[in-house]
């Protein structure tokens, strides 16, 4: 860890690849939505680059802006969270440690949010499936933000909303885009080696430590 001594008084968590580990079904989803409802014939790895911000974001990288209307995008939208949660919940779970790391975090009095992209349909699917909802006294999802991630503005709502100065937040992430969201907000970050490789975070300054999952012991050192 490039600080030993950092003691956050709050833990800002993105969801997907980061407390639980489902970035392949969203992908997988994604994909399905593109071959064989759109004809998009895109690879796995080309969809998997795209895995990032709001649905509507996705679609318009990848088709252009103005390819669909608003009610088509809503539908696209939907059917592809349809598809993600019947193909993921036979699998929803934390990760690994996260559980026995949320409890510790509240008992030493430090205060949790979400901050993601992903919309409070799925948000909700997550935290009450696997009921962890009484852990986090805030939840910024894709709804509440005008600009998704690398802009700032997810990280630094959920920062206000815990009445938490930024540089005393700690981020947990699995993406670049994430990291970079952070460094942005002026906010240490945790990276998380569920969906994306160690050099692919390179550029970043802000990145404490990698974990592959909560039960790594450097994390004591957050306490």
């Amino acid at each position: 860890m490039h600080d030993l001594n950092f003691k956050p008084k709050a833990f800002l968590f993105d969801l997907n690849g980061t407390m639980i580990d489902d970035m392949e079904y969203h992908t997988q989803a994604w994909y399905a939505v593109m071959n064989e409802d759109l004809d998009a014939k895109l690879d796995y790895e080309t969809v998997k680059k795209e895995m990032y911000g709001k649905n509507h974001e996705v679609l318009a990288r990848v088709f252009g802006k103005d390819r669909f209307s608003d009610e088509e995008v809503k539908k696209l939208s939907i059917d592809k969270e349809k598809r993600y949660q019947q193909g993921y919940l036979p699998h929803l779970a934390l990760i690994d440690g996260l559980a026995n790391f949320l409890k510790r975090a509240r008992n030493e009095n430090i205060k949790m949010a979400i901050g993601s992209a992903a919309i409070p349909f799925n948000i909700d699917f997550v935290v009450d499936g696997l009921k962890i909802r009484d852990y986090l006294s805030a939840i910024v999802s894709a709804d509440d933000v005008e600009i998704s991630k690398p802009h700032p503005e997810t990280f630094l709502k959920a920062a206000a909303a815990l009445q938490v100065h930024p540089k005393d937040c700690l981020v947990f992430e699995d993406a670049p885009k994430g990291v970079e969201s952070a460094l942005l907000a002026g906010m240490k970050c945790v990276v998380l080696t569920t969906t994306h490789t160690m050099p692919e975070f390179e550029d970043y300054s802000n990145i404490l430590t990698f974990i592959s999952d909560y039960n790594d012991p450097k994390l004591n050192t957050l306490f």
